[in-house]
């Protein structure tokens, strides 16, 4: 099944008509507009208010967190005792972004004598807390650690660093196991007696709410807060956390600075803005996703992920420069890398027809770069649509990346091949496992023999959900305008997909452009209404169909294409067929 696999139109079902009516006249909006807001459960003005302008001060108190108030109470002790406090995240986005939240409140607070961040080593000390960073804290006279994106299942290695007069307070926002860690304070509102009323914070966002009781307990005021926005929301984007509630909130002020308030910027990532050459216009998680966030997870893949720290801690443009070119550098190897990587695994499916016709794709290659696995994973799924898992050799082991197609549970998948793996986790969408090498050929042949037996045909068949069809005449600046309000999209708010009926290209209009993608002029086949731009990437090959002047149907959503100053409404076409 390639690139180009038929799409299935899912049609979200209009949810109460008359309640989007009033909801339209109330707000003055369009009736399309109204009809997605009931569709996402914003049925009333009063909420309808909420959403289109969040405030900040509808952040829920963070001491409604269980054990928040002995996190506060240990680092206030901390502060005023004059103890050494080591600053732990992941090695991802998230807790990269969350170590530098932490310490850029903290820094000022206990200066940088008493304060350290670390972040372990991908592959020396593997993800979480290790014991490596425990040691390094006792040996150093640090008393208590603040562990990042990490730490919910880390019940001996906390027994570990009690042993070692080390304290911990956890952030984290994994599902918790059966056992907590003995830690002063675990900070995680999926905790099932924590009552906090938003469970979809990002690790990042975490440790946010940490500093935000910290502020409101020492008294400070609220702008150093603030001024951390920017990082919780490059956490929240990278993160694919659900951007509703709360997350709404932090994104939509924290895209302010990096938009409307782009002087507020931290130094660091509007370094990594310039570097990053995103297109005009004002940036939006997407943005975020596919300009920064790649970067900065390149440090840890390539090197040393503190060095992505650095670059968000960096006080001045100068510093913040330097810094973002080495992970710059950082990032441009890594898409050498996994480039290399993703043609070696494609040329393997393709030189192999029983790779080919199976339903999951399970490749091995003992010199590819750990690193780079699991974007590989998701590159081969691209073009591929079936559950993938890629694999490389480290210190006599076979260890890698799974991804999975919608609605296809891969992590339940590897529990039946448990026999055959050292260790493995993760969630439906994705994981990561390690074996022993000589295992690699039972389990490719296993994983096939569980996938081919619970995979049906509609899990094969990538779904579009479509929340309206709309007529082409209704797509303009006007429009858009209103559909921005809704913003900022992202999953739980995803940008709505619209689908018009009876298309046409304007004649000549159609071409090829780039590395296969379509570009084209759309009219009403009976040629009324207004002529709209559009371009479907990697649909090129839909071009000979298009050219033959039949009528057809697409799907898409609605953006505006800012280049050289010029700006107009464009469609970005994800599907297209004939009826």
């Amino acid at each position: 099944m390639s690139i180009f696999a038929s799409k299935y139109w899912n049609y979200i079902p209009e949810q109460d008509p008359v309640k989007a009516q009033g909801l339209a006249q109330a707000l003055s909006v369009a009736p399309e507009i109204a009809a997605l807001l009931v569709q996402r459960g914003v049925d009333t003005p009063e909420a309808a208010a909420s959403f289109f302008h969040p405030s900040l001060r509808q952040l829920p108190n963070p001491l409604l967190m269980r054990d928040m108030d002995r996190a506060v109470s240990r680092l206030a002790r901390a502060l005023q005792e004059g103890e050494k406090v080591l600053v732990l995240g992941d090695y991802d986005v998230d807790g990269i972004t969350a170590v530098a939240t932490v310490m850029s409140y903290l820094l000022p607070l206990f200066g940088a004598e008493r304060l350290r961040d670390y972040i372990p080593d991908r592959y020396t000390e593997g993800y979480g807390i290790s014991a490596k960073a425990i040691d390094t804290a006792a040996d150093n006279g640090f008393q208590l650690i603040i562990a990042l994106d990490c730490g919910i299942k880390a019940v001996e290695q906390v027994a570990h660093a009690t042993s070692r007069g080390v304290d911990f307070i956890i952030c984290d926002h994994h599902l918790p196991g059966d056992e907590l860690p003995a830690a002063v304070a675990v900070l995680d509102p999926k905790r099932a007696d924590c009552a906090y009323p938003y469970k979809e914070l990002s690790g990042c966002g975490v440790g946010f709410k940490l500093m935000q009781a910290l502020g409101e307990h020492l008294g400070l005021p609220v702008a150093p807060l603030h001024d951390l926005l920017d990082l919780v929301t490059v956490s929240i984007a990278a993160d694919i956390v659900p951007i509703t509630g709360e997350n709404r909130i932090l994104a939509a002020h924290g895209l302010r600075r990096f938009n409307e308030d782009a002087h507020l910027l931290r130094p660091g990532l509007a370094a990594l803005r310039e570097l990053a050459t995103l297109r005009e216009g004002p940036l939006g998680i997407s943005s975020l996703i596919f300009g920064f966030a790649p970067r900065i997870n390149a440090a840890g893949r390539m090197g040393d992920a503190r060095r992505a720290v650095a670059m968000l801690l960096a006080p001045d443009q100068q510093e913040a420069r330097y810094t973002a070119e080495v992970v710059d550098q950082m990032n441009q190897q890594r898409r050498g890398s996994d480039q290399h990587t993703t043609q070696e695994a494609l040329d393997m499916i393709a030189g192999n027809p029983d790779l080919q016709n199976a339903r999951a794709t399970v490749l091995y290659k003992a010199d590819w770069h750990q690193g780079v696995l699991g974007i590989v994973a998701s590159r081969c799924l691209d073009q591929y649509y079936r559950p993938t898992v890629i694999l490389t050799q480290r210190d006599g082991k076979a260890t890698g990346s799974a991804r999975s197609v919608a609605g296809f549970d891969v992590h339940e998948a590897l529990e039946a091949c448990a026999p055959l793996l050292d260790q493995f986790g993760g969630h439906r969408a994705a994981a990561g496992l390690t074996l022993k090498v000589e295992n690699v050929p039972a389990f490719q042949r296993r994983f096939e023999e569980v996938v081919a037996g619970t995979l049906t045909t509609e899990h094969l068949v990538r779904p579009v959900e479509v929340a309206a069809l709309l007529p082409l005449s209704r797509v303009n600046e006007a429009f858009f305008a209103e559909l921005r309000r809704m913003e900022p999209f992202g999953p739980g708010n995803p940008n709505p997909v619209f689908a018009s009926q009876q298309l046409v290209a304007v004649p000549n209009s159609a071409r090829v452009v780039g590395q296969g993608h379509l570009k084209l002029r759309l009219a009403a086949a009976d040629v009324s209404g207004p002529v709209v731009d559009a371009i479907g990437f990697g649909l090129a090959n839909y071009l000979p169909e298009i050219e033959q002047g039949q009528p057809f149907s697409a799907c898409y959503t609605v953006e505006l294409n800012e280049y050289r100053g010029q700006r107009n409404v464009q469609l970005r076409l994800l599907d297209v067929r004939w009826e």
